[in-house]
């Protein structure tokens, strides 16, 4: 060790660590053991006078008990010998079973014969007889149950936590016991009994030391008291007073160690600190801060130098947070200008080349056209262009909804106005059945009535749009207070719920551009929200196998 230390010099933290070690830990350890051993002699000795203690309260309590039904019974033998016929005696004894409810028997008994069959009674059988000479020759006999005895063998003894065992008679019956009963602990306390008992005293015995028996052997009446101290008892009266010990030495070393180490590790930690900064800023890390240790001892250099390096890496840290917001910005921005070119030449284009063929067609002088198909070409060449408009419009709406600067004029309006509205302007080639159930709701919500209009045209084209052949658009509505819902469903097939999170983003659309079979810009569900929510409405996305597809627009009601 000598060699150790003269070739590695120690830092001051591990010079005072093994410095404490010798002066505190060691001293204080012997000091334990010995107040410990001092201890558990004292605790000893008092489980011994507690248990001698405990014998003879209940001795004394069966004096007592045994007294008292003596003198009852005495008294009751005194009062029979004034009756002159067995019926008066039957009478008086009846009224004495009913006052004391704790015998369960009383009987007058002529010779020795009949006593014998009473006292065939036993602890089995839960009771114990008591029998007194009356004057004219016969027995008095009591039945009392051994509930009874216990209850006051042990009344004065509700929480002690020991094993109390009374035995009576020339065999040794178990008569009585504590409520803790053992028979592990009464087998032990028999087994280790002497074989020759001194009387009416005392007596410690037994081969635990920390868990002492005493017996008390009564000669009157015949019986023997065990009291047993039991695992419990020395776990709360040596164990925990032990463990008391240990932990305060242990705490008390602790808290040695602790001020000590907490001094020494000040500056220590402190410098380690500076140097893992320096580190990650070198490594580009701009978050990274100096956390000092501060106290009367900290140096004010380091306190400084700590506080000026951290003013340097928060404006670090700035300017970087700014660079990233400006390119993921920038990275935002080209997406959606690919997505816009995208949109447009992919959604632009089929409207456009059917007004461009339908006009050329118009056009030719060569072929004579007939007016029906003129009507019908001019037809479909302003359906084409009012699609054209709402796609531009679609465009035009968002950096209104983006930069929170939608007009809304909020009014009183009723709801069946605005759905049946709704429906008549939405174009409906496919012929799908409309099943309109708001019309039998009267109520009315706050709403700006074009852009609310705009809201239910969208989501029921888009409902008609995506439903199965064959499969009606459903619109109902519920109000729950002063809210009104109206639900827009169809029967979609289920869609995953991650799809559904992202139904709200521009450019979004169920069917992607490999399995797309319905047109649109995908910015449908993306203006409906941003209208809804100008309006301070709420919009929902559900689907299931209940409902297939179904959206909620809840507003306001008026």
């Amino acid at each position: 060790m000598v060699q150790f230390f003269s070739k590695r010099r120690l830092k001051i933290a591990e010079q005072i660590v093994v410095v404490s070690f010798f002066a505190v830990l060691i001293p204080m350890t012997v000091s334990g053991f010995i107040i410990n051993n001092i201890n558990q002699q004292s605790n000893r000795a008092h489980l011994r006078s507690a248990a001698i203690m405990v014998a003879n309260i209940v001795s004394e309590e069966i004096d007592v008990f045994v007294q008292s039904i003596n003198s009852e019974m005495a008294q009751i033998a005194a009062t029979i010998e004034f009756y002159d016929s067995p019926e008066q005696e039957n009478q008086y004894i009846e009224s004495v079973l009913k006052s004391m409810p704790f015998y369960k028997k009383l009987a007058i008994v002529k010779d020795k014969n009949k006593l014998a069959r009473y006292k065939s009674y036993n602890s089995k059988d839960n009771y114990v007889v008591y029998d007194y000479e009356m004057d004219d020759g016969r027995y008095l006999v009591a039945v009392l149950d051994l509930d009874n005895l216990k209850k006051n063998l042990f009344k004065t003894l509700p929480e002690d936590k020991r094993q109390i065992y009374v035995l009576a008679g020339e065999d040794n019956e178990l008569v009585a016991s504590s409520s803790n009963f053992s028979q592990k602990g009464f087998e032990s306390s028999i087994e280790q009994l002497p074989a020759k008992l001194k009387t009416d005293v005392p007596i410690v015995y037994g081969e635990v030391k920390n868990q002492p028996l005493v017996y008390l052997k009564k000669t009157n009446p015949n019986a023997i008291i065990i009291v047993n101290t039991t695992e419990a008892v020395k776990k709360h009266t040596i164990d925990y007073n032990r463990d008391k010990i240990i932990l305060s030495i242990i705490i008390a070393m602790l808290t040695i160690f602790f001020v000590v180490g907490l001094y020494t590790s000040y500056l220590y930690t402190n410098i380690r600190q500076l140097f893992k900064a320096i580190i990650a800023i070198s490594k580009g890390n701009y978050e990274r801060r100096i956390r000092l240790l501060t106290n009367i001892f900290t140096p004010f250099e380091i306190v400084f130098l700590g506080n000026e390096f951290n003013k340097m890496v928060k404006q670090i840290h700035k300017s970087y947070i700014q660079l990233k917001k400006k390119n993921k910005e920038l990275k935002q921005l080209n997406e959606f200008r690919s997505n816009m070119i995208d949109t447009v030449s992919h959604e632009f284009r089929t409207p456009l080349t059917s007004i461009q063929g339908y006009t050329s067609r118009l056009l030719r002088q060569d072929i004579e056209i007939d007016e029906e198909t003129k009507q019908k070409s001019l037809k479909v060449i302003k359906r084409q262009s009012e699609r054209l408009k709402r796609m531009i419009e679609d465009l035009l709406v968002i950096p209104d909804i983006e930069g929170a600067r939608l007009n809304v004029n909020l009014v009183s309006v009723p709801i069946n106005t605005i759905v049946e509205s709704a429906i008549f302007l939405v174009k409906n080639d496919s012929g799908k059945e409309i099943v309109n159930n708001v019309e039998n709701c009267s109520t009315e919500i706050i709403a700006d009535t074009d852009r609310i209009e705009q809201v239910f045209v969208n989501l029921i084209e888009n409902a008609i749009k995506y439903a199965p052949e064959n499969s009606p658009i459903t619109l109902d509505w519920e109000q729950e207070g002063n809210k009104l819902c109206v639900s827009v469903k169809n029967d979609y097939d289920v869609i995953p719920r991650e799809k559904l999170k992202t139904l709200f983003e521009k450019f979004t659309r169920l069917d992607d551009s490999t399995t797309r079979t319905t047109r649109g810009t995908g910015l449908g569900l993306y203006i409906v929200k941003g209208l809804v929510e100008a309006m301070d409405g709420e919009i929902r996305v559900y689907s299931n196998e209940e409902c297939g597809f179904c959206v909620k627009v809840i507003m306001p009601v008026a």
